[in-house]
């Protein structure tokens, strides 16, 4: 028998997802820098061996080479469509390339590629693609928002979500429009409906110049108080980094 359902936060937007003994990792973010970012929290010390690995979008803070080579090369790698060239040259040979609304069977879950409202730019990593969300669905089914703004599709993901895996913050003293703040990722539960939300992407990282990041500490909590109000119904769990939920 499966053992039950699990959410890890890895920090930032890197989550491991496990459904029906598939360990699936979101956009792996695992150095202790990354380009003008510096880690304010530990890495967790298990190893992940996830069996897939969902990536978002190719914005370095999301599809990070460097840790995605801390990966079996044997693992699936799920990308936006046009981004599979530079999974590819890592040495990655099971390498998915969705557009929204593809899907792909990993193990006993299905994955499906979702709308993200989330500006990539025109060629950015000499990549020409779009960003995406992804609704994992087995047992149990948790969606996973990568980076994203409001869009009303939100309302139809899936007939049902048992976990959100939402972003409230950011790492840097602004939040440029694409992204989801405490208020909008509060919005964004009203219209999703699911039984438990995770507040992601915050408090990981910070320009190595700042002592803190900007305030996004604060954000989960924000969420959860904005969330009371406009879908009460909503479970919020805030993890911290390496903490897991059983849903």
């Amino acid at each position: 028998m499966p053992a039950p359902a699990r959410v890890t936060w890895i920090g930032h937007s890197t989550v491991l997802i496990k459904i029906d003994d598939v360990r699936i990792l979101t956009d792996p973010l695992l150095r202790t820098r990354v380009m003008h970012l510096r880690r304010l929290a530990a890495l967790p010390p298990d190893r992940l061996e996830p069996d897939a690995v969902l990536l978002s979008h190719v914005h370095w803070d999301h599809l990070d080479l460097r840790s995605l080579d801390l990966v079996a090369r044997d693992a699936v790698v799920v990308v936006p469509k046009g981004a599979g060239r530079l999974v590819r040259k890592r040495g990655f040979t099971n390498v998915v390339e969705l557009t929204e609304g593809e899907q792909i069977a990993v193990g006993a879950t299905n994955v499906q590629a979702t709308e993200a409202e989330h500006k990539v730019g025109g060629r950015a990593r000499n990549a020409i693609s779009e960003a995406l969300g992804y609704v994992v669905a087995g047992s149990k089914t948790v969606y996973f928002a990568g980076d994203t703004d409001l869009f009303e599709g939100m309302a139809s993901l899936a007939p049902r979500i048992d976990a959100a895996l939402l972003p409230v913050a950011g790492w840097g003293p602004r939040l440029p429009p694409g992204h989801l703040d405490p208020l909008r990722a509060a919005n964004a539960l009203r219209m999703i409906q699911p039984r438990v939300a995770i507040p992601i992407h915050w408090g990981t990282y910070a320009p190595i110049t700042t002592r803190a990041p900007n305030g996004a500490a604060a954000a989960p909590e924000e969420f959860r108080r904005q969330a009371a109000m406009l879908a009460p119904g909503v479970d919020v769990r805030i993890l911290q980094v390496g903490e897991s939920t059983v849903l």
